[in-house]
């Protein structure tokens, strides 16, 4: 098989390694892939949402399954394109694709369709949003109701703050299209997980657990970024949990998106706080996330073009998943700067050392080869995963091979997993 792999992140790096590992595949395409895919894969100058030519080069060179990483094209109507022109990809068409790109659309759906989440209002105007936040409890979260890359979202402690968001997303335009709408929920109060499902629109296939940790610095302060790191599994879902998420959120979901004749067909990936009334959902991606990839893929021990194709054919009630029983743990080292402006192009020294480490996979996120060196191109650079006995073991591993790599500037946190601490 030829597979063309859509993106140039850490999760399509994680995506294209798994990949690689399949008996089935041949060739390898990432578009426009980065350092590290460049070790795994073809690299293919397109960028992820130029659907167009990513068309034209998958009925070049007769790409036999297109997986599609990043939200942005597949709310762009990607996979509608190719099913148009008959090109077997992976992932859900734009209408599904809504559940991630209109925070609006999923509220409604959760709201009509009994799926447990916060309380929420919509504005489109500043003044509307503003006279709302003067009048509710805080804290409160507001959130650009479109795609903005994981920073559209602020847990605001004081009105003040909340107007102040308010501001950048109306006034100053800071999240663009995204910013038209804005959703105002209830601040909902427990620890988050990160759920993931193959589905293809009947059966769900769950992923193991896994928790993400989105805010720059350590304890979760600062603002949010795309990610700075995940570990995998996440003990705050015991087994008992995991089959109430599966009732009341992950079949709802499926359920509630066929009854909208918009079936879903891909990765459904719930966000999720758990809190004392039980599980309820934060958000709704409609791909896998980045970094919860990395370390659960690190963990995945079946074939993953398997799955792929039984999500496309609807077949995905023959197939199951196995796992790797080690926890693994993955460390995002970022640029200096980020997620505001942060310079690129430093040279990132100790791969080799890190790579050469046993059960450590290094991810590249925001890299570029230049004249044969790696260096950083983005905010989150590389996602350092490692696989350990148990979830300290994994964060040691982790850490050491984070601390064989260098580049000027560069910034990660300390506490990635250290939440699983107290239920071990």
């Amino acid at each position: 098989m030829k597979i063309l792999v859509v993106g140039g992140g850490g999760r399509e790096h994680a995506l294209a390694w798994k990949i690689s590992q399949s008996p089935k595949v041949e060739k390898i395409y990432v578009a426009p892939g980065n350092a590290g895919t460049a070790g795994c894969a073809e690299n293919v100058p397109i960028g992820a949402e130029d659907v167009g030519r990513l068309l034209d080069f998958a009925r070049k060179e007769k790409i036999n399954l297109t997986v599609v990483g990043p939200e942005g094209p597949l709310v762009a109507g990607i996979v509608d394109r190719f099913k148009a022109a008959d090109l077997r990809i992976w992932g859900p068409d734009a209408r599904a694709a809504r559940l991630e790109g209109s925070k609006v659309f999923a509220k409604e759906l959760m709201k009509k369709h009994g799926i447990p989440s916060a309380a929420f209002q919509v504005f489109d105007s500043f003044e509307r949003a503003q006279d709302y936040v003067n009048k509710v409890p805080v804290p409160v979260v507001v959130k650009a109701a479109g795609l903005a890359a994981g920073k559209g979202v602020a847990v605001c402690q004081t009105r003040e703050e909340a107007q102040t968001f308010l501001r950048q997303i109306f006034i100053e335009d800071r999240f663009g299209e995204a910013g038209a709408q804005v959703v105002i929920e209830e601040c909902m109060v427990g620890e988050e997980a990160s759920i993931l499902a193959f589905t293809d629109g009947e059966t769900i296939v769950p992923l193991e657990t896994s928790q993400d940790h989105k805010q720059i610095g350590d304890g979760d302060t600062g603002p949010n970024t795309g990610g700075m790191g995940a570990y995998s599994p996440a003990p705050v879902v015991d087994k008992e949990l995991m089959k109430k998420i599966e009732r009341d959120i992950l079949v709802m979901t499926v359920h509630a998106m066929k009854a909208e004749d918009c079936p879903f067909s891909g990765i459904l990936y719930a966000g999720l706080m758990i809190t004392s009334n039980g599980p309820r959902v934060l958000e709704y991606n409609v791909r896998f996330g980045d970094p919860e990839t990395q370390p659960i893929l690190a963990r995945m021990k079946a074939d993953i073009v398997d799955m792929f194709e039984a999500t496309i054919d609807g077949t995905l009630d023959r197939v199951k998943l196995e796992w790797d029983p080690r926890p693994a743990v993955c460390v995002v080292m970022a640029a200096g700067g980020y997620p505001g402006s942060y310079e690129k192009g430093k040279l990132i020294s100790g791969l080799d050392k890190a790579d050469a480490r046993d059960d450590v996979i290094v991810f590249h996120a925001g890299t570029k080869l230049d004249d044969g060196n790696v260096v950083t191109s983005g905010g989150r650079v590389l996602g350092v995963t490692a696989l350990g006995k148990t979830i300290p073991d994994a964060k040691k591993l982790a850490y050491e091979a984070v601390s064989d790599i260098t580049w000027d500037g560069e910034n990660h946190r300390t506490d990635i997993s250290d939440k699983a601490m107290k239920y071990l």
